[in-house]
């Protein structure tokens, strides 16, 4: 029996945190054959022509967002077009989509530009006639476009690029509850989600990350410099038009997620390992770790944060995809709050930073617009999924398209 148990807690650290992008297309779902498959360095391309097109005319350019290992642009395809046919719109009004890949999203930010920087010049190549480009990303995707486009500007080099978009984008940081952070390094094995919260990529993008080895949680200096970097190329590409869209809503309102209640118990397997949403304050705990195997306990602490479980914001299933993985290792699970805020509002648009309660929860509409970094942007009505794609926030972009 022992030895059932602590298999099941080396094995629960298979899962990786992903959105709607990188789940399973529906049964009986297949995307089309791309026209043009693009070997780029660092990555890869599959180019869909638009309706009546014999080459690329009109082109939109998107990268893939943050994950572990190779992408896959038959399931981003899928994820695009599903909940509301984003891809299909854009091909029947002409437009040939470009979706960039790369072979392991998880890799610095800095590295998967230059993917995105090899597309566009390629696009740029190939393109028939001089309609000016439509290039941008969901998620990290938008990190990784903005930092391309930017540094092309900075090096002189012609992108022709006419709009700049980003999809619940982590302009500000992204956030995983620093709890959930640490367990992935609280199981005694290497594990997926221990990788994936220590990559490159989750140490440039997220707001706060935990170190393993010190046991501490703050920016990260891979963070810091990545911000540097930024800023030496400008900040953001300067000849585009920018636009930026938030899942989250506008309005100040999260999810109902009461700071300091616990989200997430485990028993069986990791008995006694409990989960609290973050709340205001200088020693607040928000995970107590329990395992036996190796036996050890760990009290992880924040201070200073704001509430971030329940703001405004793209939501991810975080606590959720843990409560999945600890379920079928055996464990009995009391799940409270399965989604939390991954992507607050205010950064996917650029608009304040994550440090102030007062900001996090600000009713944007309250705020001059021209605060934010991007020329135009927009918020969901209701709190949805990070990257879902929407009819509201789809048509929105739609009707944003280079001329």
């Amino acid at each position: 029996m022992s030895e059932q148990i602590e298999q099941a807690e080396r094995g629960v650290g298979e899962f990786t945190l992903t959105g709607p992008l990188t789940t399973a297309p529906p049964a009986g779902y297949t995307a089309p054959e791309p026209d043009e498959k693009w070997t780029l360095r660092g990555g890869f391309a599959h180019v869909y022509h638009g309706e009546r097109n014999q080459g690329i005319v009109r082109p939109v350019i998107m990268a893939d967002g943050f994950n572990l290992g190779k992408s896959d642009l038959t399931w981003l395809y899928a994820g695009l077009d599903r909940d509301f046919p984003f891809l299909t719109e854009l091909r029947r009004r002409g437009r040939d989509v470009i979706l960039v890949g790369f072979d392991e999203r998880s890799a610095s930010v800095l590295d998967n530009a230059r993917t995105v920087t090899e597309a566009v010049l390629r696009t740029i190549a190939q393109r028939l006639g001089d309609t000016r480009l439509m290039v941008g990303g969901f998620s990290m995707g938008g990190l990784v476009s903005r930092y391309a486009l930017a540094k092309m500007e900075h090096d002189r080099m012609d992108h022709q690029t006419g709009v700049y978009f980003s999809y619940d984008t982590p302009h500000r940081g992204a956030y995983i509850p620093i709890g959930l952070q640490a367990f992935a390094h609280f199981i005694p094995v290497p594990n997926d989600f221990a990788r994936q919260m220590n990559s490159p990529a989750a140490r440039q993008m997220l707001w706060r990350h935990y170190d393993a080895m010190t046991g501490q949680n703050g920016i990260a200096p891979e963070r810091r410099e990545f911000l540097q970097r930024l800023a030496d190329v400008g900040g953001w590409p300067r000849i585009p038009r920018i636009l930026a869209v938030a899942n989250g809503r506008g309005d100040g309102t999260g999810i109902a997620v009461p700071p300091g209640e616990t989200v997430l118990k485990s028993e069986r397997v990791y008995p006694g390992t409990a989960f609290s949403a973050q709340a205001q304050g200088r020693e607040v705990t928000v995970a107590e770790l329990k395992r036996r195997f190796p036996a050890s306990e760990k009290t992880i602490t924040t201070g200073d944060l704001p509430e971030l479980d329940g703001a405004p914001g793209g939501t991810l299933r975080s606590y959720g995809i843990l409560a999945d993985a600890l379920k079928k290792a055996g464990a009995q699970v009391d799940l409270r709050h399965e989604e939390v805020c991954f992507v607050p509002t205010v950064s996917a648009v650029a608009l304040r930073d994550l440090d102030q309660q007062k900001d996090l929860y600000a009713n944007l509409d309250d705020i001059a617009p021209d605060e934010s970094e991007a020329d135009d942007f927009t918020w969901s009505s209701t709190t949805t999924p990070h990257t879902a794609v929407t009819e509201e926030l789809a048509t929105w972009l739609l009707d944003r398209l280079p001329d």
